[in-house]
C-alpha cells in the first residue's frame, strides 16, 4: 500500500507541475511533428470553398484576432 501511495503522489506531483507550467506560460499544447503542414496541407479543411459552418467559424476567429487586447 505504501508503494501505491508513493507512486500516486509522484504522478499527482507531475500533473500539478505540468498544470503550473501551462498556467505560467499560457501556451497552447502542440505536438512536435509539425502537423498537417509537414505533409503539404495548409489547412484542415482543404476544400476550394468551405461550408457555411466553417465560414462562420473563420469569420469569428478573424474578428477575435483583430479585436484581442494582447
Amino acid at each position: 500500500m505504501t508503494l501505491f501511495l508513493m507512486t500516486f503522489g509522484l504522478f499527482l506531483l507531475v500533473v500539478v507541475a505540468m498544470a503550473l507550467g501551462y498556467l505560467v506560460q499560457r501556451k497552447t499544447i502542440a505536438g512536435s511533428c509539425g502537423g498537417l503542414g509537414e505533409i503539404g496541407i495548409e489547412k484542415a479543411c482543404d476544400c476550394d470553398k468551405p461550408c457555411e459552418k466553417r465560414q462562420k467559424r473563420m469569420e469569428k476567429e478573424k474578428f477575435w484576432q483583430q479585436n484581442k487586447i494582447i
